[in-house]
């Protein structure tokens, strides 16, 4: 059930990573105009939409590596949501400290946190059950 919804928007990511980043941009921040991009986030960007589509394909979400990576992330996004948004705004950004986040991104953050560790509790139970039939 998740996998194709991974794939599409993992293969969008990496085809369109500058349109996805302005809508974004567009969505979270009271001033999308001042933020500044560092030269290495679109790459990075199209380089994480093909990586996430080769895991979502292969089916390789189970790989300990990715578990345990995707439950840690989950948590402190979760338990520590300011300062995921610090960090991902540090290392995308040259000006993080000029951009004002709408009142419902840290809520939202929090929401992921909570979708990955779901993704990983009970995202792997249902690739293997339809495996096994």
């Amino acid at each position: 059930m998740f996998r194709p919804i991974v794939v599409t928007l993992a293969i969008l990511e990496s085809l369109f990573p500058d349109r996805l980043i302005d809508w974004g941009e567009r969505q979270a921040f009271e001033n999308p105009e001042t933020a500044e991009l560092r030269p290495w986030t679109i790459p990075m960007a199209r380089l994480e939409g093909l990586v996430c589509a080769w895991f979502a394909i292969g089916n390789r979400w189970r790989m300990p590596i990715v578990t345990r990576t995707l439950s840690v992330c989950g948590l402190v996004a979760l338990t520590a949501p300011r300062v995921v948004l610090r960090l991902a705004l540090a290392t995308a950004y040259e000006n993080p400290d000029d951009i004002e986040v709408k009142p419902w991104v840290i809520p939202l953050t929090r929401v992921l946190g909570v979708a990955y560790i779901v993704w990983v509790v009970v995202g792997g139970d249902e690739e293997a059950a339809l495996e096994d039939q």
